[in-house]
């Protein structure tokens, strides 16, 4: 790795560990927040990191592209070798309700790929971090996917009821389901051996997934598509129509099982 991707991953870091103190004085006290959107929510701590986090990381990179969830698109970045991709907080429902089940999640994406992430839950302490060939790591911890290749008895961060509506129950018998409202936290959950698999059959944009893409893969996992599609990043549509992520044992199995997704009304 060359010295200045060294640099970037130390600045990120530092980063999204102040914007983690900001994180916990919202959470603490009162924050107010309303819906950008119907079921859409957002809050006053969303804009703040945000506001944190561009400041700092642009500032110290002016030739980089910024893509944020809480900042409006500039299709510059699309000329941009590197951007940045970041998420002030994801779960922010679950940041509204003292839930401590949101992370801030920041990636370095280069030429379509995250090549460097931070997943951060500053109230439970759990800092996950990977770059590009060196590994991931939980709170400077190295961290490796389960190299489980069969469904019966697996922990999976999903909706039991969609796979019962879709006819998938039988395929995993003793299965465990859970749920946490962080995608990024759920990926990264994965990437940590604390979970076999998580699949969100909803669509999630670059910021929700890109670090946590990233440090699943250098824990030795994957993130695909229900149609086994790779995530690519920094496009012109920023959308990903749906997100299973594993390890590779387990990947081909859960390809398999979802076969029959998108033939059929979606849940």
């Amino acid at each position: 790795m060359t010295a200045d991707f060294t640099k970037d991953h130390s600045l990120v870091a530092g980063a999204v560990r102040e914007a983690g103190d900001i994180a916990r004085r919202y959470y603490d006290g009162n924050v107010e927040s309303w819906e950008k959107k119907p079921g859409d929510p957002v809050s006053e701590a969303d804009l703040a990191i945000d506001s944190f986090l561009k400041e700092r990381l642009m500032t110290a990179r002016q030739d980089y592209g910024w893509l944020s969830e809480e900042t409006a698109d500039d299709p510059s970045r699309l000329n941009k070798h590197r951007v940045w991709v970041v998420d002030p907080i994801d779960g922010t429902r679950s940041f509204i309700a003292k839930k401590p089940e949101f992370t801030i999640c920041a990636a370095l994406v280069e030429n379509g790929l995250p090549i460097l992430g931070i997943v951060y839950n500053p109230i439970l302490e759990e800092f996950y971090e990977a770059e590009t060939g060196k590994g991931a790591f939980l709170n400077q911890e190295p961290i490796t996917c389960s190299s489980r290749f069969d469904l019966d008895g697996a922990t999976l961060l999903t909706s039991r009821k969609a796979f019962e509506w879709h006819g998938w129950i039988d395929d995993v018998p003793d299965a465990t389901f859970s749920h946490v409202n962080s995608i990024a936290y759920r990926m990264v959950k994965v990437a940590s051996r604390h979970v076999d698999a998580s699949l969100s059959f909803a669509a999630k944009s670059d910021w929700d997934i890109a670090a946590a893409d990233i440090i699943l893969s250098e824990a030795g996992g994957i993130s695909t598509t229900t149609s086994g599609e790779p995530h690519l990043y920094n496009r012109e549509k920023v959308v990903h129509r749906n997100v299973i992520s594993c390890g590779k044992s387990l990947h081909p199995l859960l390809m398999e099982m979802l076969t029959s997704y998108g033939n059929e009304k979606k849940s």
